[in-house]
């Protein structure tokens, strides 16, 4: 089938590398522009550009598909089906129009839950059991249109946003080849989403990260995963912001934030429910180590106490 692929982040990449690996002709990749990164805040391409020059595949960089030069050059390119994952721009209705199976959605998520920007953070967060990845007919709305696949993931104990983000993409990437084959064949049925159980998973706020020891150590635990690996679950401690990368829920009481016991590979702290393990922690500056490293460079005691750092704060 002659595709148009449109994505940016590493999220895509899997779709694009399998689109192309099972025959079907790649006619251009939509990629966001490059952005300033890294400390020289150097225009950097995005991961699907990088793929897309690897692959040998002709990149567009539009700042808006509103564009009539930008919808000309789409229709020039005579696409069957338009293919989105994480894109990050806005597909109006005449791009929509324009293919004749439409535009086809890889959302990280069993829609309608989670609809939005991040589906993978906001499942941790909500301590869901499971989540997984559907194949979407777009339309105007956010997430909205009717699913032609779906396919559920166990969330595991110590499965964290950066785990998650590599299992979904595959998952996605395998379904949307399965997609356009159902879609060819013509045995695809598109299914309207429930009115209920629809949730919106909006953009991370960086105050989301900071911890608040009065919380469930199942919650903080949660937290931790979910922001891992970026930007990182903060608290503060001596003064200054430390991360936790890693950790797990055990048994104990105490004020929260105390240091309940340092043991080799855990610092124990007390939740307002319970305690947490921390297993591999982060000083400001320093790399991310497991806590029987960390604890050599920077030794704790029990009795001391991990504070919530304010918005703001040193993180």
């Amino acid at each position: 089938m002659r595709v148009v692929f449109a994505g940016t982040p590493e999220f895509a990449v899997a779709a694009l590398e399998s689109l192309l690996a099972t025959g079907h002709e790649l006619a251009a990749v939509l990629t966001r522009p490059d952005r300033p990164a890294g400390r020289g805040l150097a225009a950097t391409p995005s991961p699907v550009r990088q793929a897309a020059a690897r692959l040998g595949l002709p990149v567009l960089q539009p700042t808006s598909l509103r564009d009539p030069a930008v919808q000309a050059r789409l229709r020039e390119l005579a696409p069957e089906v338009l293919v989105v994952a994480a894109y990050g721009l806005i597909l109006p209705q005449a791009v929509l129009d324009l293919p004749r199976y439409g535009a086809l959605n890889i959302h990280a998520s069993l829609l309608p839950r989670w609809r939005g920007a991040a589906p993978i953070q906001r499942a941790l967060l909500a301590g869901d059991a499971v989540t997984g990845a559907c194949i979407m007919q777009m339309d105007a709305g956010l997430d909205t249109g009717p699913v032609l696949l779906r396919e559920e993931l166990p969330i595991l104990p110590q499965d964290t946003a950066g785990i998650l983000h590599d299992k979904l993409a595959a998952l996605g990437a395998r379904l949307v080849v399965t997609a356009l084959d159902g879609l060819a064949r013509g045995t695809l049925r598109p299914t309207p989403q429930p009115r209920d159980g629809a949730t919106y998973a909006p953009k991370l706020e960086n105050h989301e990260a900071l911890i608040d020891w009065q919380r469930s150590a199942a919650e903080i635990d949660r937290q931790v995963r979910a922001f891992n690996p970026s930007p990182g679950a903060t608290t503060g401690f001596r003064g200054a912001g430390l991360k936790v990368w890693r950790a797990r829920p055990v048994p104990g009481r105490g004020l929260p934030g105390t240091v309940l016991a340092v043991e080799p590979g855990a610092v124990v702290v007390a939740c307002g429910d319970g305690a947490l393990a921390l297993e591999e922690l982060q000083r400001a500056g320093s790399k991310r180590l497991p806590a029987a490293e960390f604890l050599r460079g920077f030794p704790l005691a029990p009795g001391e106490r991990f504070k919530a750092l304010e918005r703001g704060g040193s993180h």
